[in-house]
């Protein structure tokens, strides 16, 4: 599956593209859970921020993971979305506001795709989705959760510590769940 072209949205993928929704939308749900336990054992050293950048890969793997399946437009951004409306509509811990994650990370995720042109579906195009996801979920985080105030040694760590995550699950994870797929026989991105 490593360089084939790009595929259409038929109803398979339709349907791929919502199980993806389904599945990382419940992950989700539950990483809030753990997110509340990190955040509490990380606070006493002075170290809660790095819970949302430790977990953040996972909250990220649906629109790498949806791009690199799927291989159209628009569907990494497809797939982060209605994964976080899942997790909204399951009672996560951040509400709606999850919406607006999903939105800003779907962006994110497509964007590395488009900076490929929609031709690279190996490590390129993945490597790029993950670098794309971390850059702007980081400068939405320097906003919405106050990263501006750390020190630059804390800021430093703390997009360590996202890009490593968002390898792990967009990056290896993902890779791992295409390979599977394509020994299985079960492949949708060519027609």
């Amino acid at each position: 599956m490593e360089n084939k072209k790009q595929s259409q949205w038929t109803l398979r993928n339709i349907i791929l593209i919502a199980l993806i929704a389904i599945f990382t939308g419940i992950i989700f749900w539950g990483a809030g859970f753990l997110y509340t336990a990190l955040t509490v054992a990380l606070t006493p050293m002075g170290m809660a921020p790095f819970a949302n950048d430790i977990l953040m890969g996972l909250w990220t793997m649906a629109g790498p993971l949806s791009g690199f399946l799927i291989r159209t437009y628009g569907s990494a951004f497809i797939g982060e979305f209605l994964g976080s409306a899942v997790e909204v509509f399951m009672g996560g811990q951040w509400g709606a506001g999850a919406f607006i994650s999903g939105l800003v990370q779907g962006v994110a995720s497509e964007l590395g795709f488009a900076l490929t042109g929609y031709k690279k579906y190996n490590w390129v195009g993945l490597n790029a989705s993950i670098f794309t996801t971390v850059v702007v979920t980081f400068a939405w985080d320097m906003i919405k959760n106050g990263y501006m105030h750390y020190s630059i040694i804390m800021l430093l760590g703390l997009f360590i510590t996202r890009y490593i995550s968002t390898f792990i699950f967009g990056g290896l994870l993902t890779k791992a769940i295409v390979n599977m797929l394509d020994r299985s026989h079960l492949s949708v991105s060519t027609n």
